[in-house]
């Protein structure tokens, strides 16, 4: 936990010194704790993460079984390289798990970066959704849940993406991954 709790330290600080807070304590997760792990290792260390857990979520009216895939990052150094790959690694467990789909959320500002790894067919961008999440830490002067404006990635695991629910709000039912 201590390696990938400088990772993420590393990988998500220069994004904002609130995204790397989490991790100040050592601990390798933000919010959900993931049930599994892809990660990658060169010589320098670990290159990349992306974290797995399994959760139902509301889309609209809907309850549907997910993978929720999250804790992604790449080491800077390696950055275009990794994300496709990650997905890819993944896979055999995400078969494994028999959800219907995985889904996951990035910041607006990687709209580029994954529409080109939406090109390979792998993943669907939803758009006109927001998702609400359970703040991992409850404090009293502060609201327990947030909502945000975020891209949504969809990947067809064991349904063909037709069958994604439709609906603006998606509520994830515990804190992001």
């Amino acid at each position: 936990h201590a390696e990938l709790s400088n990772f993420f330290r590393a990988t998500y600080g220069p994004t904002g010194e609130f995204n790397a807070k989490p991790f100040e304590t050592g601990r390798s997760w933000a919010g959900a704790r993931p049930e599994r792990r892809a990660i990658a290792y060169d010589s320098k260390g670990i290159a990349s993460h992306m974290g797995l857990l399994r959760r139902f979520i509301k889309v609209g009216d809907t309850d549907l079984l997910v993978a929720e895939l999250g804790l992604y990052g790449v080491r800077p150094d390696l950055e275009g390289l990794g994300i496709a790959h990650s997905i890819r690694a993944l896979a055999p467990a995400l078969q494994e798990l028999a959800v219907p789909f995985a889904f996951g959320t990035v910041r607006h500002a990687m709209r580029n970066h994954v529409e080109r790894f939406c090109r390979d067919g792998i993943s669907n961008i939803v758009t006109g959704v927001r998702v609400r999440s359970t703040l991992p830490d409850v404090l009293p002067n502060m609201p327990s849940t947030r909502t945000e404006d975020v891209l949504v990635l969809v990947f067809p695991i064991g349904r063909p993406m037709s069958e994604w629910p439709s609906g603006s709000l998606i509520e994830r039912n515990g804190c992001e991954l």
